[in-house]
């Protein structure tokens, strides 16, 4: 087992949150038709995210009071989180344009990734955004059971939906990707997908197969992207990703092989880098301009921990 590094750790984006989540056990919860106005409100509109800019001593926020959204149309869909300090909070999902037509100008409207990556909030509400976001597109593609094709309908809060059909219970998902920084003695293989900026390479990745272990998926993934043999495999930390509901499974690997042979279907480029380019990249100082993901994401963490010796 690895230990990843603190200060790392609390760079990932979505990966932190004060919530004390509703969950599907916990009864039906309270509605946000019937909430307090100085209750907890995330507001989703579209893949966007409406804040609450800086003021006086308040800081931006993405956690809002449903005082906040009384004046635009009703929501979509509306789930209860949870709570935060003991405050209930609600998600809702409202239509695109509705970022558009806030009615303060002291709001505004961003993607999770440029909310992640401007640092527009507090590091806690990225996780508590992200849960939003996943739990509110996961709604939005099962109005229909997979079982019957009737209706489904909200129940538990917004943490299950009921087919009134056939009765069977739906769940929210998360789809599992095992992301891995294979090395080998002084090196470290990395890849780069064509829809990449240039120049920039990362940890190779995939999503985890039914019936797979996190280990075979690292090994099998390695092989198919670029023909390279994977042995042992250690877990070192994760990262929820919201696009759209995603746990990313960082681990180490030790390669068997060093020859590249890359699937142009899966990767533009794949090469071993030696520690001391890594070091490089990750400073923004290497020689021809290569860089890595920025250090909200896990792929940094773990080529940094690599780089410095914690792995």
């Amino acid at each position: 087992m690895t230990r990843a590094s603190q200060k790392g750790r609390d760079a990932l984006a979505y990966a932190g949150s004060r919530l004390v989540r509703h969950t599907a056990e916990a009864g039906p919860g309270p509605t946000l038709a019937g909430a307090d106005p100085e209750a907890g409100l995330v507001l989703i509109a579209a893949e966007r995210v409406i804040v609450r800019s800086a003021s006086g001593a308040d800081p931006a926020t993405a956690l809002l009071a449903v005082r906040d959204g009384a004046e635009i149309d009703p929501p979509e869909i509306a789930v209860f989180l949870g709570r935060v300090d003991g405050r209930p909070v609600f998600a809702a999902a409202v239509a695109a344009e509705a970022g558009e037509r806030f009615p303060d100008p002291a709001y505004r409207v961003l993607d999770l990734r440029a909310l992640a990556a401007e640092g527009a909030v507090a590091r806690e509400e990225l996780g508590l955004v992200a849960t939003a976001k996943s739990l509110l597109g996961w709604h939005g593609r099962h109005r229909f059971c997979a079982n019957c094709g009737g209706p489904t309908a909200a129940a538990a809060g917004g943490f299950r939906r009921e087919c009134g059909s056939c009765g069977l219970h739906h769940f929210p998902r998360t789809d599992p990707v095992a992301i891995m920084l294979v090395r080998r003695g002084d090196a470290c293989l990395l890849g780069r997908g064509a829809h990449f900026k240039p120049g920039m390479y990362s940890c190779l990745a995939g999503f985890i197969e039914p019936g797979e272990t996190v280990e075979d998926a690292v090994r099998r993934e390695t092989f198919e992207e670029t023909g390279v043999r994977v042995g042992a495999v250690a877990y070192h930390a994760s990262q929820p990703w919201p696009f759209p509901s995603s746990l990313m499974i960082g681990c180490v690997a030790d390669a068997l092989s060093e020859t590249v042979a890359i699937d142009p279907a899966e990767l533009e480029d794949a090469r071993w880098f030696s520690r001391e380019a890594a070091a490089r990249m990750l400073a923004g100082t290497h020689p021809d301009g290569l860089t890595v993901p920025p250090e909200t994401a896990i792929a940094h963490l773990l080529l940094r921990d690599w780089v410095e010796g914690r792995t």
